[in-house]
């Protein structure tokens, strides 16, 4: 054999090697869908795994800072740092007792009238006495919130609702939930490959600081609103051609066997 032809074979068996890698990168593209989990039972109060992302992440550049629905992703209000008050129900063999307090006691100043009056909506505790009396020191008081009054922000304004990506399937588009260890609110407005089929919300942040800082944690949620699940199902069907679309498709169908099996 010359020296042309086992350069020309040497040159056929690099093209061959060259085609053989390409080709073997090619088929690892096409990314395997996550571990199908049994959807969560649709509950006011939900255990969720969470995690957290941002805009300027590898995989969520091409999008900006911009969610599935189209519109922009806002990162939830500061955390609210306060002691909800729980209506706890009582049960019928509890009986309240009445609990007696010492007023000759030297570390408890003496107990006085007093009445409550409504003024511009909130609550103002006017004490009575027949004679005035200062309290030698400041007290601080625990003021119990109710559950259903909401927490205002800054110059008197709603906190700002989060953005948050999920299973549509398990979550709808438009559903509102509340992190009970945060107060901070957050609403379902997209989705991502590795939330198909997953009992996983992803929270939205600001940057990639506050991202890592959250991490991966457990969460108890509480649902303010739900989303409808018919208008996600009609969004997902013009997108159904990717997988992890194709398969919250399935389960809004009612299809769970097939959606699980999709692989």
């Amino acid at each position: 054999m010359t020296y042309a032809q086992r350069r020309n074979l040497a040159l056929a068996v690099l093209a061959a090697f060259i085609a053989i890698v390409f080709l073997s990168a090619c088929g690892t593209t096409e990314r395997a869908l996550p571990a199908y989990e049994r959807p969560l039972s649709k509950t006011d109060f939900q255990n969720v795994r969470t995690t957290a992302y941002t805009h300027t992440e590898s995989d969520h550049r091409e999008y900006s800072n911009h969610n599935a629905l189209g519109g922009e992703l806002h990162a939830a209000g500061a955390p609210i740092h306060r002691a909800e008050a729980v209506t706890r129900a009582t049960l019928a063999y509890e009986v309240p007792r009445a609990i007696p307090v010492n007023e000759t006691a030297s570390h408890s100043p003496q107990l006085q009238p007093f009445s409550m009056e409504e003024t511009s909506g909130s609550r103002r505790i006017t004490r009575t006495s027949k004679r005035a009396s200062k309290t030698p020191r400041s007290v601080k008081r625990a003021v119990a919130v109710s559950p259903g009054r909401r927490s205002l922000g800054e110059g008197g304004r709603p906190p700002q609702i989060g953005s948050a990506a999920a299973d549509w399937s398990r979550w709808p588009a438009g559903t509102v939930f509340r992190l009970l260890s945060t107060g901070q609110s957050y609403r379902v407005e997209d989705y991502g490959w590795a939330l198909s089929g997953r009992n996983t919300i992803d929270l939205y942040m600001a940057n990639q600081h506050e991202m890592n800082s959250w991490g991966a944690r457990e969460e108890t949620i509480e649902i303010l609103q739900w989303g409808d699940p018919q208008e996600s199902l009609q969004f997902l069907r013009r997108h159904q051609d990717y997988r992890h679309i194709k398969r919250m498709v399935l389960e809004l169908e009612g299809h769970e066997k097939e959606a699980a099996s999709l692989r």
